[in-house]
């Protein structure tokens, strides 16, 4: 069949499925009643499989767009009633919903179901039973799949590729943050801009782009913070120095991040970290983790201290094998960059306070202090004298004269209502991954 070109909102429902067979079992094909028992058995007495756990996934061909979460105890007729919206732009004769039991290792597949991409394109909804097949498309006894599927053209989409044209234009549906009003947001390039930046760059008012300055806000921003320092990283370095540019010096500029977010912490601010936990900084592997993080030498400056710095694994969820849990735990990490503050609100005199985010590429780590220059060699005596970072050549140093490596990021600051989510982000993360005796209140 011809492969037929989906380019829209593709809106997908998986309701349940009826009378399967489990292929991987000795049991699979036996009545509803029997297999739950048996399965039972397996599952109380820890012999066996234990209970089937099923789930469903949809296919544009071979790209994967959506898939439901792992039923147990319904080997026959699971039901999982969850609504996909599937942003597509892509080549498919079928859509394809298949069906699998998880096993320790990899999966046991049921069986597929098909509904031919050219039965959308009317935008019709269509609400149907559809035969499970196996891999020649035959149908594996009586089973079925109940399904929803509508498709949404980009050609019938009168807001596709337009912008947002007026202050009425919703944002992107479907979307975990509401698009916000009334926001102010300043962005950066790289960690640091000298006064000299070059190139000028003309504004429509006739002036010339004024360039902001990553880390110098950072700084400030922890500096005046009286109640709250929410900080989530990659990597956060306890030893480096936010400010570092001779010809712009800040009072107290030349502390280090640790030592300044535990004098806030002293001060009475709550001073929360979430750092992603290296599973690979053992000393067994490499102490300071195959990424070099420090993760764990941030830990450990902390303890003890008013500043509570919890370590972040990327834990799997259920859905995975043992093997692809190993792999996520081991090889993906959390990579959100974010620091919030309360700041003083810009009217003077004002004792209410505001809360201030930055969210974006640059981690509080070595390395990231760099300019548009992005020098090699010139700055290893100065502002990189005690921050050299260079892990694609292994016999490099600062004692032999480099090279450093480059860097060059984008970061932002965000004032006004979209700031508050990047709070309730952290404030989410926070309550799933710490201990459930440290409450945000109480940390």
């Amino acid at each position: 069949m011809a492969q037929i070109l989906l380019h829209g909102n593709l809106h997908v429902t998986i309701f349940e499925a009826s009378s399967l067979s489990h292929p991987g079992r000795a049991s699979g094909g036996a009545p509803k009643f029997i297999r739950k028992f048996v399965e039972g058995i397996e599952e109380t007495v820890g012999v066996g499989k234990g209970s089937s756990k099923l789930y469903a996934t949809i296919d544009l061909e071979k790209a994967r767009v959506g898939r439901t979460r792992m039923l147990g105890n319904e080997p026959v007729n699971p039901r999982w009633y969850e609504s996909f919206h599937i942003y597509c732009a892509h080549l498919a004769a079928d859509v394809i919903f298949t069906m699998k039991a998880d096993n320790a290792i990899g999966a046991t597949l049921i069986g597929r179901a098909y509904l031919p991409v050219a039965e959308l394109l009317e935008g019709e909804e269509i609400d149907r039973w559809l035969e499970i097949c196996d891999d020649k498309r035959e149908p594996v006894g009586e089973s079925k799949i109940h399904v929803k599927l509508q498709y949404f053209g980009v050609d019938k989409d009168r807001n596709w590729a337009r912008g947002v044209r007026s202050v009425k234009f919703p944002g992107v549906p479907y979307t975990f943050f509401s698009q916000r009003q009334g926001c102010n947001v300043r962005l950066y390039q790289d960690a640091h801009v000298p006064d000299n930046f070059i190139p000028k760059i003309p504004l429509a008012d006739g002036k010339n782009y004024e360039p902001a300055r990553c880390w110098e806000d950072i700084f400030d921003a922890i500096s005046n913070a009286q109640h709250l320092i929410y900080i989530t990283g990659w990597s956060v370095h306890t030893e480096i120095t936010l400010i570092r540019d001779t010809n712009r010096p800040k009072p107290g500029g030349d502390v280090t991040l640790g030592e300044l977010l535990k004098r806030k912490a002293s001060e009475g601010v709550r001073v929360l970290m979430l750092v992603w936990d290296d599973r690979t900084s053992v000393g067994l592997l490499k102490r300071d983790g195959l990424m070099a993080t420090h993760d764990e030498e941030t830990a450990n400056y902390f303890q003890g201290t008013d500043v509570h710095c919890v370590l972040c694994p990327r834990n799997p969820d259920d859905s995975g094998s043992i093997v692809q849990d190993l792999q996520i735990s081991t090889m993906f990490t959390h990579h959100q960059k974010i620091v919030c503050v309360d700041d003083a609100l810009p009217s003077q005199g004002s004792e209410q306070r505001r809360i201030l985010s930055f969210v974006g590429g640059i981690d509080l780590c070595d390395g990231r202090y760099d300019t548009q220059y992005h020098s090699l060699f010139r700055t290893l005596d100065t502002v990189h004298h005690d921050d050299f970072h260079q892990p694609n050549f292994a016999t490099a140093s600062i004692t032999k004269g480099g090279p450093r490596e480059p860097w060059h990021d984008i970061h932002s600051r965000l004032e006004g209502p979209i700031a508050w989510d990047v709070l309730y982000n952290f404030e989410q993360r926070w309550r799933k991954q710490t201990p459930r005796n440290t409450s945000l209140s109480s940390a």
